[in-house]
């Protein structure tokens, strides 16, 4: 989209205000009037987005663009409910705010209009189901599910062979805590596998 001032900002793209220093020494300044002018929507926390507009109207920006602008490219994760459930394992929770791993930020932040609890922790580059399975035992209480019903339903699905068993022991090493660990090691023996 072209402004009088020759800058020059993508449709249904989020950027960081500080990236307008290219087209001027104040970016903050050149954020307000380009927002006077239309050109762009504040979204906060220093976020702008350029309006990708179709025929119902404007698109607003996406999850995965907001969180990418606010870390600034670091890596993170989106994980909890909707991922929890996938697992098959019984949880059917709810969580009012996507759960964000970073390495950067903790804390609930709104972008355009969405919370996100985003925190600061650990988490691996390459994802596994047994993985988030472990996330799900840290989070019971968040997804509303009995620690035990968990567990007899973990080990009806490993003895199905769903779950692979190393990987799930490994995840629990790494990302779980003593307590986590020493339980799925009792769910694997329980499994007979």
């Amino acid at each position: 989209m072209a402004v009088a001032t020759s800058v020059t900002l993508h449709p249904g793209t989020v950027y960081r205000t500080a990236a307008l220093r290219r087209w001027g020494g104040n970016p903050t300044r050149l954020a307000h009037r380009l927002e006077r002018e239309g050109a762009v929507q504040r979204l906060g926390h220093g976020l702008v987005y350029v309006p990708k507009q179709t025929r119902f109207g404007p698109v607003p920006p996406t999850d995965e663009a907001l969180l990418d602008a606010f870390l600034d490219g670091t890596p993170y994760l989106v994980s909890g409910p909707p991922r929890w459930n996938a697992l098959g394992l019984g949880s059917t929770a709810m969580h009012v705010n996507p759960l964000v791993y970073n390495t950067k930020r903790t804390g609930v932040f709104v972008l355009g209009g969405r919370s996100f609890e985003l925190q600061r922790v650990a988490f691996p580059s390459v994802l596994s189901a047994e993985w988030f399975l472990v996330d799900l035992l840290r989070h019971a209480d968040s997804a509303c599910m009995d620690r035990r019903d968990l567990l007899d339903n973990l080990v009806r699905a490993l003895a199905a062979g769903r779950f692979d068993h190393e990987r799930l022991l490994l995840a629990a090493q790494q990302f779980g805590s003593r307590e986590d660990a020493a339980l799925l090691r009792r769910a694997v023996a329980a499994s007979g596998r």
